[in-house]
């Protein structure tokens, strides 16, 4: 079967995020790709619009299905229904375990660069946040061992992990993940792993997503996972995400923190969703085919036409996370935004500057556009 990745949609005045917050840009920022979802997904939606009520809702058990049909046959884990809390979408989630499991004057931990919303959910919490650098080896990025431990305090709680990695683009092994737990374990921290993006791997058989679903038994105590098929099926505005959380009593707290400060799911979304893990594999595997071409293009074109940029191919995810430092600008992004008219992911904001991220989940044709923009604001006088 084949689909539609190269035809434009026009998406300025719809009221999306990605095109309206600053329509007078081209946008490479914001994490929603251009696409329009998978055909099964649409039907599904006509489906239940044309229902006509849209009372509240709940997850119907063709959902549950979908969901772990899902864990076992994506994830290798057997998951009962009654370990699966359905959210309105992963960053309320990364809240919640904040309120959940740190007090007032206590500590999260996370690594950096990473996804913003990681770097202020300890606010929530009245909560401190511990950061420590990923470093590059080699060309990979890894886990700082020596300066995790370092680091680390009594009174730290929470360590939250982004894997697939955003903005760097890693897929971490089971060897790591595993690591990782056993350093949570040794300091008694609650692993929070968001998985978000495990459906974007490019090449699955080089570096295969290790879920914390697949941590042996005696990690299930301090695990928390997160999972949506917002990203991969482009439905992230439809607000659905789950956690799996296989303790009784990590989910009883997580469950606790909720109080009513979180709005009823959209009852929409429980079918798209259900659609996307039923029916959506085609879709994702020709994606999966496109985004690759897109990412060799881009990695290509930074190191061979941008001097003073760089950029290592990502494992997973429709993000590039681009090196600027070379540029010897204070803020590349506005650099680019004044230079060239784009809207590019500020580095800052994932915790370090004098680097850019840029979506490239789009249409070749846009994502060489968008390319010869940078070059082209390169080759100005500054």
């Amino acid at each position: 079967m084949n689909f539609d990745f190269d035809t434009r949609i026009v998406r300025r005045g719809t009221g999306c995020i990605k095109y309206d917050r600053r329509p007078e840009l081209d946008p490479f920022w914001v994490a929603d790709m251009d696409f329009v979802s998978a055909p099964a997904i649409l039907e599904a939606l006509h489906r239940r619009v044309d229902h006509g009520v849209f009372g509240y809702a709940h997850a119907h058990e063709g959902l549950n299905e979908a969901i772990i049909t899902y864990l076992a046959e994506r994830r290798g884990a057997k998951v009962p229904v009654e370990h699966i809390v359905h959210l309105g979408g992963l960053v309320p989630a990364l809240s919640l375990t904040a309120r959940a499991f740190c007090k007032p004057g206590e500590a999260m931990m996370t690594c950096t660069p990473i996804y913003p919303p990681f770097l202020g959910v300890h606010h929530d919490a009245g909560a401190r946040l511990i950061t420590v650098d990923y470093k590059l080896i080699d060309s990979v990025w890894e886990f700082d061992w020596d300066a995790m431990e370092k680091a680390v305090t009594p009174d730290t709680r929470i360590f939250l992990l982004c894997n697939p990695q955003n903005p760097l683009g890693r897929v971490f092994s089971k060897e790591e993940i595993t690591r990782l737990a056993d350093f949570c374990d040794r300091h008694d921290l609650v692993l929070v792993s968001d998985e978000i993006h495990c459906d974007l791997i490019m090449d699955e058989s080089r570096t295969p997503h290790f879920s914390a679903l697949n941590l042996p038994e005696c990690f299930a105590g301090r695990t928390i996972t997160l999972l949506s098929p917002s990203k991969t099926w482009n439905i992230a505005g439809l607000g659905y995400a789950y956690a799996v959380i296989g303790d009784d009593g990590l989910r009883r707290g997580f469950n606790a923190a909720r109080g009513h400060t979180l709005a009823e799911i959209n009852a929409l979304s429980y079918f798209a969703a259900e659609a996307a893990y039923r029916h959506g594999e085609p879709w994702r595997r020709e994606l999966i085919g496109y985004l690759k071409k897109n990412r060799d293009t881009l990695v290509d074109f930074i190191n061979s036409r941008c001097p003073g940029m760089s950029v290592l191919p990502g494992d997973a995810t429709y993000l590039a996370w681009i090196d600027a430092r070379g540029l010897g600008v204070e803020n590349p992004a506005l650099h680019f935004e004044k230079k060239a008219g784009l809207f590019l992911s500020d580095g800052a904001f994932f915790g370090w500057t004098g680097y850019v991220r840029f979506n490239f989940g789009c249409s070749h044709s846009r994502l060489l556009e968008g390319l010869e923009k940078i070059a082209g604001a390169l080759s100005q006088p500054s």
